[in-house]
């Protein structure tokens, strides 16, 4: 972290097309000799622009960050804003931030996370690294062909057995090293029960005009859960570590080695997950991009792989939670001032409302089993067919051609 020369530094951020310390151009009046501090716009413009004609910047935003991807290198410049579950308002905060991305990151992704620098203000404007005053800090990663993501890969259905067996073999060596978070029964029922509520509160807005019948079944089925297998959930707590609490496929490089990159570094609770947990956030994602194979492959490695596995009907619990979470926060992008593409979050809302519901259906029917009850017939007496919720789209069998290395199609465990 920052041990590196400045020489080194300085030609890491000139090889990337961005301009550093010695090929840079005044962003404005209000930088020369310090007479102000740059605006984020200003910042945004300089890490915008290549150091050299030929090359290209392509730069992105998210509600916390711009990404900026250069040649054969990735900055990250963190916004000045403050949420409910982080705070990234002070100059020192952002730097914190910066490290803490740096340093957690590199537990599955060593070799993409190079540095932290500062981006500076001299009298001709901005820099990467120079000599003077600091304005901001950036992280420093090495660029990844997004073709290599599982997410790509499961789109295109190139997914390999031996692929998978990597990112599992990646996955519990990770969990198995993992740092323990101490976290009581108490709390982390109390966690459980706020987290129901928070879902029900926002999917339930009128404003958002999703299906509340829908919502209210799912969170029926998820209370009755956590009211009868109290017991059960709350002895997961002895089982919490510090996870990387974003482990979507979008996030996963499926080379060698695997590379899992972009954890939830600026607040701890919510890396602070049961393993099971955080594998079924995966497998929800795989399920939705309509991968339900590579779910029940990448599940049933790392359960043989941990020693504490659990019961399915707490993995459904699990994924049906996180379906409803995603959805909330696909939703609550409507409430920003002006949200980005806001003809996509109902979307997005209701295809995880629609796995939340298949997976409630399922609880269901598992409570029925472990009671004793007998399963309803699927026709009435006077033998018409029960109508039942359809199962969503994303449920379709996936068909994709992964190979085994002899050329056979990989067998679904």
């Amino acid at each position: 972290m920052g041990q590196r020369s400045a020489f080194r530094r300085r030609e890491a951020a000139a090889a990337s097309g961005i301009e550093s310390s010695r090929e840079h151009a005044p962003l404005g009046h209000s930088l020369v000799a310090g007479v102000g501090a740059p605006t984020l716009e200003q910042k945004v413009e300089f890490l915008s622009r290549p150091s050299r004609p030929a090359a290209g910047v392509i730069r992105r935003e998210t509600h916390m960050s711009w990404v900026f991807l250069a040649g054969d290198r990735v900055y990250k410049l963190k916004k000045p804003v403050r949420f409910p579950y982080l705070d990234f308002s002070t100059l020192d905060r952002r730097e914190a931030a910066c490290r803490a991305e740096l340093r957690l990151n590199r537990r599955l992704a060593a070799d993409v996370y190079l540095d932290v620098l500062p981006l500076t203000a001299t009298p001709r404007g901005l820099t990467i690294d120079g000599d003077g005053s600091i304005t901001d800090w950036l992280v420093v990663m090495r660029r990844l062909d997004e073709a290599q993501t599982l997410e790509h890969a499961l789109l295109e259905h190139r997914v390999e057995q031996w692929q998978l067996d990597r990112l599992v073999a990646t996955l519990v060596q990770f969990y198995r090293r993992a740092e323990r978070v101490f976290l009581s029964p108490a709390v982390h029922m109390r966690d459980w029960q706020q987290s129901l509520f928070d879902d029900r509160r926002i999917l339930l807005d009128p404003r958002f005009g999703l299906p509340s019948g829908l919502v209210r079944r799912i969170a029926t089925v998820q209370q009755r859960f956590l009211s009868h297998q109290r017991k059960t959930l709350a002895a997961r707590a002895c089982s919490i570590v510090d996870g990387h609490g974003d482990l979507r496929p979008e996030h996963i490089w499926l080379g060698e080695p695997v590379r899992i990159i972009d954890c939830l570094e600026f607040n701890p609770r919510l890396r602070a997950v049961d393993p099971f947990d955080e594998i079924a956030f995966l497998s929800l994602e795989c399920v939705r991009l309509g991968a339900a194979w590579a779910d029940q492959y990448i599940r049933r490695g790392v359960g043989r792989g941990l020693a504490d596995g659990i019961s399915e009907e707490l993995f459904l619990f699990y994924r049906c939670n996180r379906a409803m979470l995603r959805a909330r926060l696909a939703i609550a992008h409507l409430m920003e001032p002006n949200p980005r593409t806001p003809e996509k979050w109902p979307r997005l809302a209701r295809s995880y409302l629609a796995i939340a519901s298949a997976d409630a259906i399922r609880l269901e029917r598992l409570f029925k089993i472990r009671e004793g009850r007998p399963r309803p017939s699927p026709h009435r007496a006077g033998g018409s067919p029960r109508r039942e919720v359809a199962r969503p789209v994303v449920y379709r069998a996936y068909r994709a051609r992964a190979h085994s290395p002899a050329g056979k199609r990989a067998p679904r465990r």
